[in-house]
C-alpha cells in the first residue's frame, strides 16, 4: 500500500489503509478503471483549511475527464457514503480535504491502548544483527565528561535500533595496554608506597588516574632540565624540545616497560593485572549509575596481536609495505588520503592494529550485519582509514561500518572543577547532579509526605534524567554546552519537566482508581472526542514514526524532542480540560484512557534515551 511519511506522522497505518483502498474503490466504480498504487497522493491537511488529510485530485482528472473540482466533488461523495473512515469533506481546488470520522480516531486510541510497546517493533529470528561499540575507556584514568556522552549516545542508540526490531549486541573495547598504561604502572612502582584503593579510600580508577598525572608531571620536569641542557649545547629550541621528549629518562623506562609487557614479562604482567583490576571496579561503579552495561566486553590486550598477525598477513600480500627502520605502513594516497603506520620499528602496535584485530574477533564471535562505532568526531579520519584498511583485507563488511560521531562536550567555565582542574570526572558530575535535584526538589516542595529513602530515590532518578536528557536531546554531531543549572528546571525542554508530567498523569490514574473508576481494554465508537483529544491521538500516533526516523539516522535526539513535543500537548490539554472533574462520565473515561496511554509512550519513549520516570514526584 502507498504510504505518505508525513501522512504516517499523523494518522493511523488503519485510517490510511482504509481510505486509500476506498479512494481506489471510487476511481474503479466511478470510472471504470483500476489504478496504480503510486497515484494515490495523501497527505497532511495544510491548518489553513478544514480537515485531516488531503487528497490531490489532479492525477484522476485524465480518467474522469472532469474538472479537478467536479472530480474532488464525486470522489469526496463516494468516500463519505461507503468510508467509515471519512465523516466530511470539502473542495478547494484541485484537492479533496477529507475530515477524518470520530469513530476511527477512537478505533487508532484504542490500537495504542491494546498494544503495550506501541510503536515499537520486536526482534525475530531473522532480525539483522547490530553490534554497536561504545565508551572504549583507557585503563589509566577515570571516565569524565565525554565518556558520558558517549556511554549516553551508545546505550540510548542500542535501545533504539533493538526497538526498530534489530537483533542487538552491546560491546566495548577497553583500551587495557600500551604506553599510557606503563605510565601510570612506572609510576605506582615509583611513588605509591604500595598504596590500594582498600588503603587511600579512592575509587580505583581515580587513584591508577592519580598516577598518570604524577608521571606527567615528574616527565615535565625532566624534559625542562633536558631541553635546557641541549640548548646550552647550542641545539636550536625546536630541536631541544623534541629530542628531550625521547630521552627523558622516564619515557625511556616506560617504553622499556611496554616491551617486557610484550614480552610476557612476569612481573610486570602481574602488576598490570593488579591495577586493571581495581580500575575495572571503578569503573562499573560509574557505569552501574549511569544505568548502562555491555553483553560483550574485548580487551585490547587479547586484540592487539590478532591485528599484528592481520597486519603482516597484509604485508605477504603486498597490501602494506615496510620502511627501512621496519616499521609497517599503508599507503592510502590513492584513496586521497596519506600513509598511515601500522607497527612501530620495535614491532609494537598502534590503534590501528588494535582495531583491526577487535573486528577480526568480533566477526568471528557474531554473525553480525552491521558494526556502529560510536566515538567522538576527532576520530573520524581514522575510522575513514580503518573502513578503508578492513575492506583492503578482505572484510565483506568494512565498507559499510558506521562511524557514530558525535561532537565534544564542555561545562560552562567554573561550573564544576574536576581533581585536575581540567577534565571534568563523571563521579563527580552524577554526585553533583543527584544533590542538586534534591535540592531543587526539597525547594519547589515536592517531596511532601515521602519517607529518606524515597526521596534520595526519586533525586537520583530525576538528577540522571535531567543530565542524560540535556545530553540527548542535542543532535550528536553538534559539540555542546552542558550547564547542570538548566538541566534541572521543572519546565521547559527538560527531563525533570518530562518526568513530572508521567508522574501527574500516574496520581490521576491512582485517584481515578481510588474513586472508583474502572478503565475499560477499549473504547466504545461513540466515545466522545474533541479536537484536541483528537490532535493527542495524532501526537501518540507520532511515536512509531519517531522511532523508525531515529533508527533510521541513528538520532537520540529525536525521541528526546518527540517525548517533550507530547509532554508539552498533553499539559495544554490538562490545562483546558478536567479529567476527574468532567462534564461527564463517558468524557472522564475517554480522558482518562488518552492519559494512560500518553504516559505509558511517555515512559516507553524515555526509557529508549535510559531515562527512568517515576510514579510520584
Amino acid at each position: 500500500m502507498h504510504s505518505n511519511s508525513n501522512l504516517l506522522i499523523i494518522t493511523g497505518m488503519k485510517i490510511e489503509e482504509m481510505i486509500s483502498s476506498s479512494i481506489h474503490a471510487a476511481i474503479k466504480d466511478l470510472y471504470g478503471q483500476d489504478i496504480p498504487e503510486k497515484m494515490v497522493q495523501l497527505q497532511k491537511t495544510k491548518s489553513t483549511f478544514e480537515g485531516n488529510l488531503t487528497l490531490v485530485v489532479f492525477p484522476f482528472t485524465k480518467i474522469s475527464h472532469q474538472k479537478p473540482e467536479d472530480t474532488a466533488q464525486m470522489i469526496g461523495e463516494y468516500l463519505q457514503k461507503n468510508c467509515k473512515a471519512v465523516a466530511q469533506f470539502n473542495v478547494v481546488k484541485g484537492f479533496l480535504n477529507l475530515t477524518i470520522a470520530p469513530a476511527a480516531w477512537i478505533g487508532l486510541l484504542n490500537d495504542i491502548h491494546a498494544d503495550d510497546t506501541f510503536g515499537e517493533t520486536a526482534a525475530t529470528e531473522d532480525s539483522p544483527l547490530v553490534m554497536i561499540e561504545y565508551s572504549s575507556p583507557n585503563t589509566n584514568k577515570p571516565l569524565h565528561l565525554g565518556h558520558v556522552r558517549n556511554n549516553l549516545l551508545g546505550w540510548s542508540l542500542s535501545q533504539i535500533m533493538a526497538a526498530n526490531g534489530n537483533k542487538v549486541i552491546k560491546t566495548n573495547i577497553v583500551n587495557d595496554r600500551g604506553i599510557h598504561i606503563c605510565k601510570s604502572m612506572l609510576a605506582w612502582l615509583k611513588w605509591g608506597n604500595g598504596e590500594t584503593p582498600e588503603s587511600s579510600g579512592k575509587k580505583g580508577d581515580h587513584l591508577i588516574g592519580d598516577y598518570y598525572v604524577a608521571f606527567d608531571k615528574h616527565y615535565k620536569a625532566e624534559c625542562d632540565e633536558l631541553k635546557k641542557q641541549y640548548i646550552a649545547e647550542g641545539m636550536d629550541e625546536e630541536k631541544a624540545e623534541e629530542k628531550a621528549k625521547n630521552e627523558a629518562p622516564l619515557i625511556k623506562e616506560a617504553h622499556a616497560m611496554l616491551v617486557k609487557w610484550e614480552h610476557n614479562d612476569p612481573e610486570v604482567r602481574a602488576l598490570w593485572k593488579k591495577m586493571n583490576a581495581w580500575v575495572y571496579a571503578g569503573f562499573d561503579e560509574t557505569y552501574k549509575a549511569l544505568g548502562v552495561s555491555f553483553d560483550k566486553i574485548y580487551y585490547e590486550s587479547n586484540t592487539y596481536l590478532e591485528g599484528k598477525k592481520k597486519v603482516e598477513e597484509g604485508l605477504k600480500k603486498g597490501l602494506f609495505f615496510k620502511k627501512d627502520d621496519g616499521s609497517v605502513w599503508a599507503d592510502l594516497t590513492k584513496d586521497g588520503l596519506d600513509q598511515k603506520l601500522l607497527l612501530r620499528s620495535d614491532g609494537t602496535s598502534v590503534y590501528m592494529t588494535q582495531d583491526i584485530g577487535t573486528a577480526e574477533m568480533r566477526f568471528h564471535d557474531y554473525p553480525i550485519d552491521k558494526m556502529i562505532y560510536v566515538v567522538g568526531n576527532e576520530q573520524n579520519y581514522h575510522f575513514q582509514v580503518l573502513s578503508i584498511l578492513l575492506d583492503r583485507l578482505g572484510f565483506k563488511w568494512g565498507k559499510e561500518l558506521v562511524h557514530f560521531s558525535y561532537g565534544m562536550v564542555e561545562l560552562p567555565n567554573g561550573k564544576m572543577k574536576s581533581r585536575e582542574g581540567t577534565v571534568v570526572d563523571a563521579d563527580d558530575l552524577i554526585a553533583e547532579m543527584i544533590q542538586d535535584a534534591r535540592k531543587t526538589s526539597d525547594e519547589l516542595g515536592k517531596f511532601k509526605d515521602m519517607s529518606e529513602e524515597e526521596k534520595n530515590e526519586i533525586a537520583r532518578i530525576v538528577g540522571l534524567g535531567a543530565l542524560k536528557y540535556f545530553i540527548l536531546k542535542v543532535d550528536a554531531r553538534k559539540n555542546m554546552l552542558f550547564n547542570p543549572a538548566e538541566s534541572i528546571d521543572f519546565n521547559g525542554n527538560t527531563g525533570p519537566f518530562i518526568q513530572y508530567t508521567h508522574a501527574r498523569i500516574r496520581s490521576i490514574l491512582r485517584k481515578a482508581d481510588a474513586e472508583g473508576t474502572h478503565i475499560p481494554a477499549s473504547l466504545p465508537d461513540d466515545a466522545p472526542l474533541n479536537e484536541k483529544e483528537i490532535d493527542l491521538i495524532q501526537k501518540m500516533n507520532e511515536f512509531a514514526a519517531a522511532v523508525t526516523e531515529a533508527g533510521q539516522n541513528y538520532n537520540p535526539a529525536g525521541i528526546a524532542n518527540y517525548c517533550y513535543e507530547l509532554t508539552k500537548d498533553f499539559n495544554q490539554f490538562y490545562h483546558d480540560y478536567s479529567i476527574l472533574s468532567a462534564d461527564t462520565e463517558a468524557q472522564k473515561v475517554t480522558r482518562l484512557v488518552l492519559a494512560k496511554n500518553v504516559a505509558k509512550i511517555i515512559k516507553n519513549g524515555m526509557a529508549l534515551l535510559g531515562i527512568e520516570v517515576p510514579e510520584r514526584m
